[in-house]
């Protein structure tokens, strides 16, 4: 009988059964990424609306998603330096409250200087709240959990952006773009509520040395993973500010929503096959979303007339672009250990900076040369960001 019992044991402890993630907690943190970007694209698709009642012109209310941008820009890197020793709960809800505050601002000023600075103020919410989302899901459960824990609570991005902003854009068309601000207040408020008992409490970053940035990126595989990111958003950027351009071309301009919802559903798509594979394959998902971007702009740069091969590439596309921020989030991660807080605020000024930049030299290369030149562009970028993530060692 006790030989047995032995043998039943010995199979019952070799198998590795993973404790269930805590789901409430990282859906809490998933709708804190989700009001961020929705909070950040929403005046582009109120424009008109936004210009008749503030009294401005619609490229001045343009403006308000460029200083959002401009807020998490600067603030990223000093603020979360500069609070690294705190304990992140109390900081992920300040994040979180300054959204509720930018928000009512927005929903009930008359005054169009006063709305630009609570646009900013939600963008220094933003560029701290990105900077401790993947970090504090990956600190909620175990090492073998942790890219699955950072791609659910990425899932908000998505879904905001293939969902959320169109629902938005219907919703303040329906009832009054106030109203909808309102409403993301509203959200805000209970998401704090939410957080609060479902989101765990860490420690900061122990006193010790004073930081140093180049520490960081000198510790093995950061700087490669940063680098990877910067040529891939870039990149990204460059062709999806101008999509609209670039379909016109096969005479399918009229059709961008259509386009645009295909990318949100296969980057929907991208982000759950990456949650369930990432722990076991973050390299070679990342390999793979380089391959499948560097395949779409292939095929728009030689059928750039032709709606079907569009219809493809952007599949393909939003299949390489929908978790590559898990994937980036999460090497960054394990690669900076204890300064993950440091070096994701460096993603974070990188990815507004590769916005920032793709959109300019779309715009220059659209004047100068012409739409076709956008996906040769791309593909440009993505060779060298191929090459530098083909080194293993920063997605260990």
């Amino acid at each position: 009988m006790s030989g047995g019992d032995g043998r039943c044991d010995a199979v019952v402890s070799s198998v590795e059964v993973d404790p269930p993630l805590p789901w409430a907690g990282l859906l809490a943190l998933a709708c804190a990424g989700f009001i961020t970007i929705l909070t950040e694209a929403l005046p582009a698709g109120l424009l008109p609306a936004i210009s008749a009642d503030l009294g401005v012109s619609e490229a001045w209310v343009g403006q308000l998603v460029t200083v959002y941008a401009v807020g998490s820009l600067l603030a990223a890197i000093p603020l979360v330096a500069a609070t690294r020793h705190w304990r992140r709960r109390p900081l992920l809800l300040m994040a979180i409250g300054g959204f509720t505050v930018a928000n009512s601002v927005t929903a009930v000023s008359p005054f169009y200087d006063v709305t630009l600075v609570a646009r900013f103020i939600a963008g220094v919410s933003a560029g701290l709240l990105w900077a401790l989302l993947a970090v504090h899901a990956s600190r909620m459960v175990a090492p073998a959990q942790q890219g699955r824990a950072i791609a659910v609570a990425m899932v908000g991005t998505p879904l905001a952006l293939s969902l959320g902003i169109p629902a938005g854009t219907l919703l303040g068309q329906a009832i009054g773009w106030r109203w909808t601000f309102g409403l993301m207040s509203l959200l805000s408020l209970g998401l704090l509520a939410w957080a609060r008992v479902r989101v765990p409490d860490f420690a900061g970053q122990a006193r010790g040395a004073p930081l140093r940035l180049r520490r960081v990126l000198a510790l093995p595989g950061v700087l490669q993973v940063l680098g990877v990111m910067l040529l891939f958003v870039f990149a990204h950027n460059v062709l999806y500010t101008y999509i609209a351009p670039v379909l016109s071309v096969a005479g399918a301009d009229a059709q961008v929503e259509r386009y645009l919802l295909l990318f949100g559903a296969t980057a929907l798509v991208s982000i759950g096959m990456v949650g369930v594979l990432i722990d076991r394959w973050l390299h070679g998902l990342t390999l793979a979303s380089l391959v499948l971007f560097g395949m779409a702009a292939m095929m728009m740069a030689l059928w750039p007339d032709a709606p079907m091969a569009l219809a493809a590439a952007v599949a393909c596309w939003g299949l390489g672009y929908g978790g590559v921020a898990t994937l980036f989030q999460t090497a960054l991660a394990r690669n900076a250990g204890e300064t993950a807080d440091i070096a994701t605020s460096m993603l974070v000024t990188g990815w507004n900076l590769a916005i920032a930049g793709g959109g300019i030299l779309g715009g220059l290369l659209l004047q100068g040369i012409g739409p076709a030149s956008l996906s040769w562009t791309v593909l440009l970028l993505l060779l060298p960001a191929l090459g530098l993530a083909l080194p293993a060692r920063g997605w260990r």
